[in-house]
């Protein structure tokens, strides 16, 4: 019986939202957040008005994240229109959240339904410390777009979010209220905006990452075109969409540490499946077993934003490394002192600046045992200036088993000025790469 049941509260629950949706403005068939990069920590920061009235809250940005949290603690948060969830309720369902009473389904004790339901919040800045968010509920407000340029705010009511306390929120970037989760699951942010309003409303989401702190990048949700400008004429207009090239987008299994050999739960997590890297478009040698998805959540290929640089396990850094030095020796270039966190730093000898950053090899993953599918990075996404004569390799030794689950964690760096879509309905991914050979950044959006 429950288990037919909650669907239904599911549907109720949507429902009544994209009606107070319908009272305040016709249904926006995208919307649209600034992006900045923080300089010092580099992560990736957003903002949204929230509650009553409406106060703007900035929120690090969690690719894979599950859920929207924020510090409520200390009067962190005050809302007139602010409230919290009881076990039982449809947000809880919706949350999959529990009770601080073991409020279980098939356990219902007495006054069980009288108690405030929590979800434990993984914040992926430090790396994965744990900390319990209860399930709340407000009114956000975020602006629509038509592709080419910011239109009217859109009022969201009875958002879910998690507010947590102080001792989870460790590590954010300064001025930064919580973290907005862009994962796959119920109350992430792309499907609490698809299901709040209806069918016409996609769900999907597209990120474009700045490369400077000095201006904003963008992240889309809906049916929008990505139309920017380049920089050489800011009246021209290009949809960046016609660069999209699509691979398939995989559900992993979240791990669990446990030795045992079990399906765990998906993770929100987004992976690709990389099955090979060139250097000059030439292949490396890499152990294909490690790029294979396992029942215990182990192997693939990760997309983050909390990750600054694209990690790798020891032995593909090593093939990558290698690969690198052996085309790069023309450019008559050295090698200097690691400079941390990089271990393979270059003098900048005859490389030379060109619209695609620094004059370098090109570095590209293959997806799906197709040569002719791969997402090319050139100098601006895989090297790092650290001075006027010192360059630095983009790509982490991550170590290798036991002490890493996924041998490839594609970072934020090598995100920038690239524009990825997120087709949560179809599991596909829509890349560019770089948008730098259009001449155009992330920021070349006109707000």
């Amino acid at each position: 019986m429950a288990s037919s049941i909650a669907p239904l509260i599911l549907f109720s629950f949507f429902i009544s939202i994209s009606s107070s949706l319908s009272q305040t403005l016709s249904k926006p068939k995208a919307l649209i957040l600034p992006v900045s990069k923080d300089a010092t920590t580099l992560q990736y920061v957003t903002h949204i008005k929230m509650g009553t009235p409406l106060a703007k809250k900035n929120f690090a940005v969690d690719l894979g994240g599950q859920h929207f949290w924020m510090d409520c603690d200390d009067g962190q948060y005050v809302s007139s229109s602010f409230k919290q969830s009881l076990c039982g309720s449809a947000p809880c369902s919706v949350a999959k959240a529990t009770c601080d009473g073991a409020c279980f389904p098939g356990y219902n004790r007495p006054g069980c339904n009288k108690e405030k339901c929590h979800v434990n919040i993984d914040n992926t800045l430090i790396g994965g410390g744990f900390d319990v968010g209860f399930i709340s509920l407000d009114k956000i407000s975020i602006q629509s777009t038509e592709g080419s340029k910011y239109g009217p705010y859109v009022g969201i009511s009875d958002f879910i979010f998690a507010c947590a306390n102080d001792r989870g929120v460790g590590n954010l970037a300064r001025g930064a209220n919580g973290m907005v989760g862009l994962g796959s699951n119920q109350i992430a942010l792309p499907t609490q905006l698809s299901s709040a309003f209806g069918g016409s409303f996609r769900r999907n989401f597209a990120i474009c990452l700045p490369s400077t702190s000095k201006s904003n990048g963008v992240i889309f949700f809906g049916d929008s075109p990505y139309v920017f400008y380049p920089g050489y004429n800011t009246s021209k207009v290009i949809d960046v969409s016609s660069r999209f090239q699509h691979t398939k987008l995989y559900i992993n299994t979240a791990v669990t540490g446990s030795s045992v050999v079990t399906r765990g739960p998906p993770s929100p997590d987004y992976f690709v499946k990389v099955t090979s890297i060139m250097v000059n478009k030439k292949p490396i040698r890499v152990n294909s077993t490690l790029l294979e998805f396992k029942k215990t959540g182990k192997g693939g290929t990760k997309i983050s934003t909390v990750e600054p640089y694209t990690k790798l396990e020891t032995t593909i850094h090593r093939a990558l490394v290698k690969a690198f030095d052996k085309e790069i020796a023309v450019w008559n270039v050295s090698k200097v002192a690691p400079v941390a966190p990089f271990t393979d730093c270059y003098t900048t000898g005859n490389m030379g600046m060109t619209i695609l950053g620094i004059g370098v090899p090109d570095i590209a993953f293959v997806f799906e045992n197709n040569k002719n599918l791969y997402w090319e990075m050139y100098g601006a996404n895989s090297m790092v200036e650290m001075s006027r004569d010192v360059v630095c390799l983009a790509f982490l030794d991550a170590g290798d088993e036991p002490i890493i689950t996924t041998p490839i964690v594609i970072g934020a760096h090598q995100l920038q000025d690239n524009l990825l879509q997120f087709d949560l309905a179809s599991n596909r991914l829509a890349f560019t790469s770089t948008l730098l050979l259009e001449e155009v950044e992330c920021s070349n959006f006109k707000f």
